[in-house]
C-alpha cells in the first residue's frame, strides 16, 4: 500500500523542489512525524530535515500571538465580566463559568470564521427584542426583560474588551489568534524569507485558514494536497466531499488548477465487517479477538490502527489487548480523571466542599480506605485508618467531627490532621493541603520505586495540576471558596493528560478519530460506530441561534458532520481490511442505535459488507451446589457445638442452608458489621424485645394488674430511649427514617400493653412465670458418641387462666399458618413453612425437659405486626376423611415427635458420610 503522504513526497520530488526549502503544514504534530520518517525513507543523500509544523502552530506564528488555555481564559473573561457588568447584576465567578464558557465558544467561531462581530452582536440583540416584543411593549417592560436585553447588549462589550485585553498580553483563544493571523499575514511574509509552504491533507478548513491558504497560493508561495477520494468528490450529495466540492466552486485559486489529486483506492477492493457486540467492553473485548487472529494469521500489526470512536474505551481496551502484541504506540494520551489517583482528590474535596463541621462515615471510610493514603495511617502498633474504620462501624456513626477522627488517631498522624482538620473554605488552605499529601504519598512509594513508577508518574501530574491552581489563585482573586477550587480542578484534570511513551512508527497504533487524518493503515479497526458518537449529532451548546448562524455562514452540526463523515471514509480509502465495530446495547449516554455511515455502505454497495452479531466469550458455568466434606476438625468442632448446645435458631439456620450453619457455627465467621444509617429490623426486634424484658422481669412470678401495666406505660419512651442508646451507639434518632422507626417501636410497646390491659379487663388472668428464661436440655442420642445439649432463651413464660403460654416474640409479620403443622416430616425440610414452629416447639422442648411443666401448655408467638391475632398457637393439625381437626396443646405425643424429629436433624448435621451441601434456591 502506497500511502497519501509517500504520494505527495514522490510528487514533490518528481517536480524537483528541494525538501530542505520547504515548509509543510500539516493537520496534526502525529501526521508530521509520520512524514518526517517517509522522507527518510525516500530520501537517497542526507539532507536537512524540512520545517514540519501543525496547522495551529502555523498560524500561532503568523499571528505572534500565544494560546492561551482553557482555564486561564475563564479567569481572564471573568476579570473583564467585572469591569462592564455593573454591579448588582455581577454574578459569583462559579455561576458565572457555568455560561461563560459557552459565550466563549461562541466568540471562538466568529472569530475563526471571520465574522464581523458588530453586525452579529447586533443583529442578536435585535432578535431578542423583537421575541419580546410580542407580549411586553417598551413603555411596560418589566425589570427582568429590562435586564434580560441589558446583558444581550453587553454581550458585544464583553467581547471587544477581552479581546483588547489578551491581545495586550500577546494571548489569544484559538478564534482569536486565527483572526490576528490573517490580519498579520502580510507582514509576517514580507517580515521573514522566501518560502515555500505545503499544505497537506486538509478538509474541512474555517474561514480564517481559507484565507490564509489562499492568500499563499495566489502570491504562488504554496501547494496544496487534498488528501480526497474521486468516489467522494464527484458525489454530489456525500458529505465526505462536501468541503472540497465547495472549496472548488467558492475558491479562485482551485478554479483556474485541479484539486491535486482525488485517488481512486475507495472503490478498490476491500474487507469490510461490520460486527454489533453488547456494551462498550464487548467491543473492546472483541478487538482484543480480532488482534490474535490476525497474529494468528501471521499477519504483522505494523500496519495496523485501532481508531477508538469514544476515546473513554482506551484504559479497558489496553487490558483486552493479548500478550502477544509487543509493540503498541498509543497517540492520544490517558485524561487525568479516569487514572485512580483522581478519585482520591474527588473524595477529599467531596468531603470538604460543604464546609460543615461533620463528615459523613461514607466519605470517611472511602478516604481511607483508598490505595494510596492506608499506607500513610501505619503506627508503630496499629493502622490508624482501620482502627478509624471499625470505631466508625462498632459505634454505627454516621456523622463524625474531625476532632473525634484526631481522637481516635491518638492525634499522632500528621495525615489525618492533613486529611480531616478544617478547610475553612479556604482555597489556598486546600491547595497546600492536596500539594503536602502528594508529597506523603510519594515518599511512601520512593520506598519501592521500581514497583511504583506509574504511581509516581501519576503523583507528578497531580502535582503539576495544584501547582496551576496554586499560580490561577496567586494571579487571579475569583477562586474563593472550595466549591470554586472544584470546579476549576475538575475542568483542569478533563483536559490534561498522561502522556504515553512509545516508538511511534512501530506496532499497533492506537488512536481517536482527529489523531489518524492523513495516516494509513492497510488493517483499520473502528470502534463505537453509534449514532451520536460517530458522527457526534445535533448539539446546541450555544448563545447563537441555528437561524443566525446559517445567516452569518457559522458552522452548523450539518458542518460538523460531515467532519465526522470525511474523517470515516479517509480511514476506509487505503484500507486493505475494515472491522467496524458498534455497541448492540447503547443508552443514552453511550450514543444511540448503529451510526447512519454503516447504513449508508449498505446503500451504496460498492464493498460487500460482512456482517454479524457477536458477545463476548462467557465460559459456561454449570450451577454446581457448594459442598464441604466433614472432616475429623469439622467433627471436633461439632463436638464443641454440641457440648456448648444447638439453639433453635442455629438448627433453623442448617434447614434453611446447611452451608449457613457451617460457615456461623464451624467456622465462626459473622455478618458484616457495617453502619446502620437506618435502623435495621434486628435492631428495631431487639430494642422491643429489651424493653418488655425490662418491665416484665420484676414481675416473676406475679398476676399482672390493669396499674402495673400503666406504670409500665409511663416508662416507654425512657427505656426505648436506653435501649436504642445501647444498640444503636452513636447513631442518631432524632430525624427522618428513624426518627420513625423510633416512633414506631415505642408504639409497638404502648399497643401490646394496652392489648395485655383489654385482656385483663375482660376478666383473664395473666401470671408472669419467667422472663428471657436460659434453658440448656441434654439430650440422649445414642447413634452419637459425645454429650449434645440444646439450649436457647425464651422471651415470655405466662399462666393464662391456668394454661401455660411459651411465647416468642417477633417484630416481624407472622400469619397463623406459619405456626401449623400436619406431617412431622416436613418439620425440618422446609424452613419457610415450619421455622416458627420448630423454634417455639424447642423452647417447650428444653421446658419440659427440666420439669418446667408438665400439663396444659401451649406455646406460640406474638407478631408485633399482627397483634390484634392474640398468641398465634402451635397447632398439630390431623386430617381425617371429615376434614382437619385442631390441637393447640402440647401433649406428650407432640414432643414424642418433635424429639424424634430433633435428633434425626442432629445425627445428620453431625454424621460424617453426610457433607454440608448448599441448598438451591
Amino acid at each position: 500500500m502506497t500511502s497519501f503522504i509517500e504520494e505527495v513526497i514522490v510528487d514533490i520530488q518528481n517536480k524537483g523542489l528541494n525538501l530542505q526549502e520547504l515548509t509543510f503544514i500539516l493537520p496534526s504534530k502525529r501526521s508530521g512525524v509520520f512524514l518526517k520518517h517517509i522522507i527518510s525513507q525516500t530520501t537517497e543523500k542526507t539532507i536537512f530535515a524540512p520545517e514540519i509544523l501543525a496547522i495551529e502552530e502555523f498560524v500561532e506564528n503568523i499571528s505572534n500571538l500565544e494560546y492561551i488555555s482553557n482555564t486561564e481564559l475563564i479567569f481572564e473573561f471573568y476579570e473583564v465580566y467585572l469591569k462592564i457588568t455593573p454591579k448588582d447584576k455581577i454574578e459569583s465567578f462559579e455561576s458565572f463559568s457555568n455560561w461563560g464558557q459557552i459565550l466563549i465558544q461562541d466568540f471562538n467561531e466568529i472569530d475563526r470564521y471571520l465574522i464581523t462581530p458588530n453586525n452579529i452582536f447586533d443583529y442578536l440583540t435585535a432578535i431578542k427584542e423583537i421575541e419580546l416584543d410580542h407580549w411586553s411593549i417598551d413603555e411596560n417592560q418589566t425589570q427582568y426583560i429590562k435586564n434580560y436585553l441589558a446583558f444581550w447588549k453587553r454581550i458585544k462589550d464583553y467581547y471587544f474588551n477581552l479581546k483588547d485585553t489578551l491581545i495586550s498580553k500577546n494571548k489569544g483563544y484559538q478564534g482569536l489568534v486565527y483572526r490576528e493571523a490573517v490580519d498579520n499575514l502580510e507582514t509576517y511574509l514580507n517580515a521573514t524569507e522566501k518560502k515555500t509552504y505545503v499544505f497537506v491533507g486538509f478538509n474541512a478548513l474555517n474561514k480564517a485558514e481559507e484565507r490564509i491558504i489562499q492568500e499563499l497560493l495566489k502570491k504562488e508561495d504554496a501547494l496544496i494536497y487534498w488528501d480526497i477520494d474521486e468516489t467522494f468528490v464527484k458525489n454530489p450529495i456525500h458529505d465526505a466531499g462536501l468541503f472540497i466540492r465547495s472549496h472548488q466552486k467558492n475558491w479562485p485559486y482551485l478554479k483556474q488548477n485541479p484539486i491535486q489529486w482525488p485517488s481512486n483506492f475507495y472503490t478498490d477492493k476491500k474487507n469490510v465487517t461490520v460486527i454489533g457486540t453488547p456494551k462498550n467492553i464487548g467491543q473492546v473485548k472483541h478487538i482484543g479477538e480480532l488482534l490474535q487472529q490476525i497474529k494468528k494469521d501471521k499477519k504483522s500489526l505494523r500496519n495496523t490502527a485501532i481508531v477508538l470512536g469514544n476515546e473513554t474505551l482506551l484504559m479497558p481496551l489496553l487490558g483486552s489487548i493479548p500478550e502477544e502484541v509487543d509493540a503498541i504506540n498509543i497517540t492520544m494520551g490517558l485524561p487525568l480523571h479516569v487514572i485512580p489517583m483522581a478519585a482520591l482528590f474527588e473524595e477529599l474535596f467531596r468531603l470538604h466542599k460543604n464546609n460543615t463541621k461533620t463528615f459523613y462515615y461514607k466519605d470517611v471510610i472511602a478516604l481511607l480506605s483508598h490505595q494510596f493514603v492506608k499506607p500513610l495511617l501505619n503506627g508503630e502498633t496499629e493502622n490508624y485508618a482501620e482502627k478509624i474504620i471499625s470505631y466508625i462501624q462498632s459505634n454505627n456513626i454516621v456523622n463524625i467531627t474531625s476532632e473525634k477522627l484526631n481522637e481516635i488517631a491518638n492525634n499522632k498522624s500528621d495525615v489525618t490532621s492533613l486529611l480531616f482538620n478544617s478547610w475553612n473554605d479556604n482555597p489556598t488552605t486546600s491547595i497546600s493541603n492536596c500539594t503536602k499529601l502528594i508529597f506523603f504519598i510519594k515518599a511512601i512509594l520512593s520506598e519501592e520505586k521500581d514497583k511504583n513508577l506509574l504511581a509516581l508518574e501519576y503523583l507528578y501530574r497531580f502535582n503539576e495540576v495544584f501547582n496551576e491552581l496554586t499560580r490561577l489563585n496567586e494571579t487571579y482573586t475569583h477562586i474563593n471558596n472550595i466549591n470554586t477550587l472544584y470546579g476549576m480542578y475538575k475542568e483542569l484534570i478533563k483536559t490534561e493528560t498522561l502522556d504515553f511513551q512509545g516508538e511511534p512508527l512501530d506496532g499497533l497504533q492506537i488512536m481517536g478519530m482527529l489523531e489518524s487524518r492523513v495516516l494509513d493503515f492497510e488493517t483499520v479497526i473502528i470502534s463505537s460506530v453509534n449514532e451520536g458518537i460517530l458522527p457526534a449529532g445535533k448539539s446546541n451548546n450555544s448563545f447563537i441561534p441555528f437561524d443566525v448562524k446559517l445567516e452569518n455562514g457559522l458552522p452548523t452540526y450539518k458542518e460538523k458532520d460531515a467532519v465526522y463523515t470525511y474523517h470515516f471514509y479517509r480511514l476506509l480509502q487505503r484500507a486493505k481490511n475494515v472491522y467496524i465495530i458498534y455497541n448492540t446495547e447503547p443508552d443514552v449516554l453511550e450514543g444511540g442505535e448503529k451510526s447512519r455511515f454503516i447504513t449508508q455502505l449498505e446503500i451504496e454497495k460498492i464493498h460487500s459488507l460482512k456482517h454479524y452479531i457477536t458477545a463476548p466469550k462467557v465460559p459456561s458455568l454449570v450451577s454446581n451446589l457448594k459442598e464441604i466434606k466433614k472432616t475429623d476438625l469439622v467433627l471436633q468442632r461439632l463436638k464443641q457445638v454440641a457440648e456448648r448446645g444447638f439453639s433453635p435458631s442455629s438448627l433453623t439456620s442448617y434447614i434453611r442452608n446447611p452451608l449457613d450453619f457451617y460457615y456461623q457455627k464451624v467456622l465462626g465467621i459473622k455478618e458484616f458489621d457495617d453502619v446502620e444509617e437506618t435502623v435495621a429490623a434486628n435492631t428495631l426486634g431487639t430494642v422491643i424485645h429489651n424493653t418488655l424484658e425490662d418491665f416484665y422481669k420484676p414481675l416473676e412470678g406475679e398476676l399482672l394488674t390493669v396499674e402495673a401495666i400503666a406504670e409500665m406505660k409511663k416508662n416507654i419512651d425512657a427505656t426505648v430511649i436506653k435501649h436504642f442508646t445501647d444498640l444503636y451507639k452513636e447513631g442518631d434518632m432524632t430525624s427522618g427514617k428513624n426518627l420513625i422507626i423510633f416512633e414506631i417501636a415505642k408504639r409497638y410497646v404502648l399497643n401490646f400493653l394496652n392489648l395485655e390491659i383489654e385482656d385483663l379487663k375482660k376478666g383473664n388472668t395473666i401470671k408472669i412465670v419467667s422472663i428471657e428464661a436460659d434453658n440448656k436440655v441434654k439430650i440422649d442420642i445414642p447413634e452419637l458418641d459425645f454429650p449434645v445439649h440444646v439450649t436457647g432463651k425464651v422471651d415470655r413464660v405466662d399462666e393464662y387462666n391456668g394454661v401455660i403460654r411459651i411465647i416468642d416474640y417477633k417484630s416481624g409479620k407472622v400469619e397463623q399458618n406459619k405456626v401449623e403443622i400436619v406431617n412431622w416430616e416436613d418439620l425440618t425440610s422446609d424452613y419457610d413453612k415450619y421455622s416458627k414452629s420448630f423454634q417455639v416447639l424447642t423452647y417447650a422442648y428444653m421446658m419440659n425437659k427440666n420439669a418446667a411443666f408438665t400439663e396444659n401448655v401451649e406455646a406460640g408467638i406474638i407478631s408485633f405486626k399482627n397483634l390484634n391475632a392474640g398468641v398465634l398457637k402451635f397447632t398439630k393439625k390431623d386430617k381425617d376423611g371429615r376434614g382437619a381437626t385442631k390441637n393447640t396443646l402440647i401433649t406428650d405425643d407432640t414432643l414424642i415427635n418433635f424429639e424424634a424429629s430433633l435428633k434425626q436433624l442432629i445425627i445428620t448435621i453431625c454424621d460424617m458420610t453426610v457433607n454440608f451441601v448448599e441448598k438451591e434456591v
